[in-house]
């Protein structure tokens, strides 16, 4: 489905972030069958994927200053804002940290990143002349936007405040699940992270939609990826996996049930 618009507070983007970006393009391009468009900018080039010419996401080299201080490969998530500079304020007045801009990009629009309380990442965006991702609802697209964190109430504070999100509670079988949502609409969901998560930092994961899970997992897994969390039923919802591109950034897929 083509996308005009993005309400405030929707996830419209997402982008990778690689210690080396020839290989990366190359295995995205061959896992979803993306199409590739390189535009050079003053450090180097950013590569954006598309379907059918329409954009999807994008990706970029890590500088190797961050590749030599151990930033890993990794996917950035934006949101939309309605107002970069009034959504700033919320972010630094409710604990979270602005790290980088506000500043332009061209007239594509104006971006920032964030840090939320708890420290995960994330990237603010309002449009100019391109909205973010042009499709979703559509296999190899991105459709859901999930925050894995150990403080889960200081999110729901958070993110509600800053984003407007509203906090939907849902019972699984071995947990309850929050689903985000703008008006009537889960744009993504937050999950709390057990002892089980080791050291791992909080973070956001994106979710792209695919046709065949089992698939795209044994695809990622031949061409040098990483099946991290192999194919798994999510009762009433569909089958997922965590995966790893070669430069160990990851990302999850996910069939979901007909509705």
């Amino acid at each position: 489905m083509k996308i005009a618009h993005y309400q405030q507070g929707m996830p419209c983007w997402v982008e990778l972030a690689s210690k080396d970006v020839t290989s990366g393009k190359h295995f995205y391009s061959a896992l979803f069958d993306w199409q590739l468009k390189e535009m050079p900018t003053p450090d180097g080039s950013y590569i954006m994927f598309a379907i059918e010419d329409d954009d999807i996401a994008a990706a970029y080299q890590l500088p190797q200053t961050m590749i030599d201080a151990h930033v890993p490969s990794h996917w950035g998530i934006y949101f939309a804002v309605n107002d970069l500079d009034t959504t700033l304020e919320l972010v630094k007045k409710h604990g979270g940290k602005v790290v980088v801009g506000p500043h332009n990009v061209g007239e594509a629009g104006r971006m920032a990143q964030c840090q939320d309380p708890e420290g995960s990442s994330f990237s603010l965006w309002q449009a100019g002349q391109h909205i973010g991702a042009m499709r979703k609802d559509e296999p190899n697209t991105f459709c859901w936007a999930e925050l894995a964190c150990r403080k889960p109430d200081e999110a729901k504070a958070f993110y509600s405040k800053v984003l407007g999100w509203v906090p939907r509670i849902s019972l699984m079988e071995d947990f309850d699940y929050c689903e985000w949502l703008v008006g009537d609409t889960a744009i993504g969901g937050m999950m709390e992270m057990t002892e089980e998560w080791g050291d791992m930092p909080s973070h956001w994961m994106p979710y792209v939609m695919v046709s065949h899970c089992d698939a795209i997992a044994a695809k990622a897994a031949e061409i040098g990826g990483k099946v991290c969390v192999p194919p798994t039923d999510i009762p009433k919802v569909g089958r997922f996996a965590v995966l790893n591109d070669p430069q160990e950034g990851f990302f999850s897929v996910i069939t979901l049930l007909d509705e």
